[in-house]
């Protein structure tokens, strides 16, 4: 004899909390059919409708739904495994700890779990586990770069000073160059997104050659001005910065914002600022090139464009870019920038 289906009855607060975990891309999938299970028991489905819908059998669905009504949210989750939590002495933990913090063994870069377990004595799931609670993690590795320059304090507040008072009736510009931008075409047309499908594209693709994007954003605007060039080097640059002058008002002080590439401290560039008066250089500390705005643009372009773009050739991929920078600015806003002033340190 077939048990009844127990009715559901939510309130909002219940509901809420259902779609949330049904929408956010964070939760885990159980806990999403679950969610789903709940939901559409409350608008009235049975067990034999919701379980194709969800991919359980109408028993699961039936236990979903019961243990809901039993026990509220609390009841989507699963239950206590059976048997004694596992125990751990505390010379295995120690042991365990000591070793993964030591250098690695020989010939290799760092520790595994079957190469900890082998040195410690202890089972591969033990280490494991043993690793998963103290959330030690040996297999990772973090990148991080501190500025050494000695002028780096200084420089720092040369250029955050123009970002949060610049001199009156004077543009701030932050420069600089995205070189080597690859114009790739997959060799396969890329498959279409579908739900519960991400788009998907051939890993293959052909190189069409680089080009080198020089970008100036006008810091307290957010306008960005771009030139695509075949190479970069001080000719391209002073090329751009030629543009750049004839496009920014006369009659104002311009005051650049630049890394420490040597192409900008050429003797022509120089040569050139001698000319040109009004313009100011302020360079970035060394391995600082983050304090410059413009790199907040470029991230912006790769994420939008360059990451998945399609580029037949290096023309198209100018092509492209210019009409990425062109589409940008008419609602381009200056960046909400905060800078703590407290560089990376171990």
């Amino acid at each position: 004899m077939s048990r009844t289906a127990v009715d559901v009855v939510l309130d909002e607060q219940e509901r809420v909390a259902l779609e949330r975990i049904v929408n956010a891309q964070t939760s885990e999938q159980r806990m999403v059919v679950r969610a789903r299970v709940v939901l559409r028991a409350a608008a009235g489905e049975t067990n034999a409708e919701i379980a194709p819908a969800v991919g359980l059998s109408a028993h699961k669905t039936g236990q979903w739904r019961r243990r809901f009504a039993e026990r509220g949210l609390e009841g989507l989750r699963d239950l206590p495994r059976p048997g004694a939590p596992p125990r751990y002495s505390h010379d295995e933990r120690i042991g365990v700890f000591k070793t993964a913090c030591s250098p690695a063994p020989e010939g290799e870069t760092h520790w595994t779990v079957r190469s900890l377990a082998e040195a410690t004595g202890i089972g591969k799931s033990r280490v494991h586990e043993i690793l998963s609670e103290a959330d030690l993690k040996p297999h990772q590795v973090r990148s991080w770069l501190t500025s050494l320059d000695p002028d780096f304090d200084t420089k720092q507040a040369d250029v955050c000073g123009l970002y949060l008072d610049p001199p009156e009736g004077a543009i701030v510009v932050s420069l600089d160059e995205k070189t080597g931008v690859q114009a790739k075409q997959p060799i396969r047309q890329e498959i279409a997104v579908a739900p519960g499908r991400p788009a998907r594209r051939e890993f293959e693709y052909k190189r069409h050659g680089t080009v080198a994007l020089l970008a100036a954003l006008l810091v307290h605007t957010g306008e960005i001005k771009g030139q695509v060039y075949e190479r970069h080097s001080r000719v391209e640059f002073l090329d751009f910065l030629t543009r750049l002058e004839a496009e920014i008002p006369q009659g104002k002080a311009v005051h650049a914002i630049l890394d420490n590439l040597q192409v900008h401290k050429t003797p022509e560039v120089v040569t050139w600022l001698e000319a040109h008066p009004r313009w100011s250089f302020h360079f970035t500390p060394t391995h600082a090139s983050w304090l410059n705005q413009i790199e907040l643009f470029f991230s912006i372009l790769s994420r939008r464009l360059l990451k998945r773009g399609v580029f037949s050739s290096t023309a198209d991929l100018k092509a492209q870019l210019l009409a990425f920078i062109e589409r940008y600015n008419p609602t381009a806003k200056p960046f909400a920038w905060t800078y703590a002033g407290k560089p990376l340190t171990k």
